[in-house]
């Protein structure tokens, strides 16, 4: 056996090991240290022996307490349902304006409807409802078919141009090209585009509004301001929806797009809409 070697300037033993001349001291651990770590072992054992701790193949230990993350989970969220079923039935038996007049039942709503609109909803108008291109941006004041609560409701419940449901909204707008020659579309375009920007052609503009009168006006009133029973879109707003500019125009005029939006009543039920219905109401455009 080797003799041990001790350090001449703190005579303390070292290891054994050495490089290069270097040895390391074989100081021991504080008694402290060493405790805490004799105890956070006797943890590890009882918390494996109290709670779900060791895997087996196809589950784990139960734990002598058995405890469960999910039940407990489980438990919250009922208990949530319970505190919401009296919302949800007060909610069922109001109509949106009792609804939206109770601060509580408005702030309920609210929350619903912002989460059902997330689910259902934000894939066409966006996250944050501001639409894109043939999709409303449900923040500002242009409403197809109203934006009062009543009317919000009748959208969302029944949809626009859903042929499955009876109650749906359905506008048309017909295809001018074999009703307006070339120069006429384009005039006609230049007109509607005048009434809040610069045209490109300021007489074919002026023709243009007699074309208006005679073909569109039926549809989107005289002052071109649409007509919110027909949903036809308001005209002199600077708001659009199917893309701006004489251009776009010109090919609405021509071969017109037509969205289809589902009816939600089916799928959600009454009250959902109703939440939902709350919820775009108080986005700021609501009438």
């Amino acid at each position: 056996m080797s003799e041990k070697h001790i350090d001449e300037i703190s005579g303390v033993e070292t290891t054994g090991h050495e490089w290069d001349g270097i040895r390391e001291l074989n100081n021991p651990m504080p008694r402290w240290w060493v405790w805490t770590f004799y105890v956070t072992i006797l943890w590890a054992v009882a918390y494996a022996v109290a709670y779900p701790a060791i895997p087996m193949i196809t589950s784990a230990t139960k734990g002598y307490l058995g405890f469960s993350s999910r039940a407990e989970l489980q438990q919250d969220l009922n208990q949530a349902k319970v505190a919401q079923t009296k919302f949800h039935d007060m909610i069922a038996a109001k109509t949106v304006q009792e609804i939206d007049a109770d601060p509580s039942l408005r702030e309920f709503a609210i929350a619903g409807g912002a989460s059902a609109f997330k689910v259902n909803c934000a894939p066409c108008h966006g996250s944050g409802a501001s639409g894109g291109p043939g999709f409303p941006n449900l923040n500002d004041d242009d409403w197809l078919w109203g934006g009062d609560l009543d009317s919000i409701q009748a959208t969302i419940a029944h949809g626009v141009r859903y042929e499955a449901d009876a109650d749906t909204h359905v506008s048309e707008m017909p295809a001018f090209r074999d009703m307006l020659d070339p120069v006429q579309t384009k005039q006609v375009a230049a007109y509607v585009w005048s009434l809040t920007n610069t045209p490109s052609d300021a007489s074919g503009a002026e023709a243009g509004k007699q074309i208006f009168l005679d073909n569109c006006a039926a549809c989107h009133g005289e002052d071109a301001k649409g007509k919110l029973e027909m949903g036809a879109p308001n005209l002199a707003d600077a708001i659009w929806l199917k893309g701006s500019g004489e251009d776009a125009i010109v090919r609405q005029v021509m071969a017109p797009r037509h969205g289809v939006m589902p009816a939600w009543a089916g799928r959600l039920g009454d009250t959902a809409v109703k939440e939902l219905t709350v919820f775009v109401h108080s986005l700021g455009g609501g009438q």
